[in-house]
C-alpha cells in the first residue's frame, strides 16, 4: 500500500540529502536501488516505463516521535517516480500533478476515490500538527545501513 508521507514544513531539506555529502548520497541510493533490483517496491514498475528519464528513486523512511519530538530515520525504499510523488503529495499538489498522482495511489491500492481522500485528508491533518513542532532529526540509520554490506562481505572471509 501507498499512502502520502508528509514531512512536516519545520523538517523541510532536513533529510539525509542535506545532512551527507553527494558521493554519500549516491552510495546510499545506489545501495537502495540495487537490494529493489532497481524496481519499485510498492507496485513493481519502473519510471521508465511510466515515461520518467529514471528507474526508481530512494525515498527516505521516517519515524516520528511526537512526544519527545524526534525525528528518526529508520530505513529507505526504492519507489518508482509516481509512487514517491505519492508519498510527497503536497509537493504533486504544489506542482500541478494532483489527479495523476491521486489516481496512481487509488489503482495501486486498489481503492476507491472516497477512501483516497480520506486517506490524503488524515495525512495533512497529522502534517499540519506535525509541523508546527521544532524536530530533532537523528539519522544514526545510515551507519548501520552502511555496514551491513561490509558484515556480509567479511563473513565471507
Amino acid at each position: 500500500m501507498i499512502t502520502p508521507d508528509l514531512i512536516p514544513s519545520s523538517s523541510y531539506y532536513n533529510n539525509v540529502r542535506s545532512n551527507v555529502s553527494v558521493s554519500d548520497w549516491d552510495v546510499i541510493r545506489k545501495k537502495c536501488y540495487a537490494k529493489a533490483n532497481h524496481k519499485c517496491e510498492v507496485c513493481g514498475m519502473t519510471g521508465l516505463e511510466q515515461g520518467f528519464k529514471h528507474k526508481v528513486e530512494c525515498h527516505e523512511i521516517w519515524e516520528f516521535d511526537d512526544q519527545n519530538r524526534t525525528q528518526t530515520l529508520t530505513g529507505f525504499v526504492s519507489l518508482c517516480p509516481m509512487c514517491h510523488k505519492v508519498k510527497h503529495f503536497g509537493l504533486a499538489q504544489l506542482n500541478g500533478e494532483e489527479e495523476m498522482v491521486l489516481k496512481h495511489m487509488m489503482k495501486v491500492n486498489d481503492m476507491r476515490l472516497m477512501e483516497a481522500n480520506e486517506i490524503i485528508i488524515q495525512a495533512f491533518v497529522v502534517w499540519k500538527g506535525r509541523s508546527d513542532i521544532q524536530w530533532s532529526v537523528n539519522i544514526d540509520y545510515i551507519d548501520t545501513y552502511l555496514i551491513d554490506d561490509f558484515n556480509t562481505f567479511m563473513k565471507k572471509f
